[in-house]
């Protein structure tokens, strides 16, 4: 499976951005899959995660109620909609895919993804 991601870029505290990331492969049905994010420096973060279906969804603690992910199997792509953007937020922001089975116990495991897209930048800045 091969990821693209897109839709980062420059917003003042407070705005909104959609991270999208398409996939190229047949289908993404098999495959649960998250969004993590990297500072320089330091290791990259779970964002959020939704599982094959999209019927369920984890969100890490300092994006949960400002962050929706969500996934339309059928155009193969994934979404991650972020509103009331802080500073901290800024981050290289990754897509990434894991086998359907392993998201109830590794959703959050960057370790645990085989597939991944090569990053787009988010910037948070007045």
């Amino acid at each position: 499976v091969q990821l693209q991601a897109s839709g980062g870029g420059l917003v003042r505290p407070g705005g909104s951005l959609k991270l999208s990331c398409t996939a190229s492969a047949s289908t993404i049905s098999p495959y649960a899959m998250g969004w993590f994010r990297r500072v320089p420096g330091q290791e990259r973060e779970f964002v959020a995660a939704t599982s094959w279906s999209g019927g369920s969804t984890e969100y890490a603690d300092d994006v949960k109620g400002r962050f929706s992910i969500s996934r339309h199997n059928a155009k193969k792509v994934m979404t991650l909609q972020m509103d009331g953007l802080k500073p901290e937020d800024t981050a290289v922001y990754y897509c990434a895919a894991l086998d359907w089975q392993s998201y109830r116990d590794h959703y959050n495991d960057a370790s645990a993804y085989g597939y991944w897209g090569q990053g787009t930048q988010v910037t948070v800045s007045s």
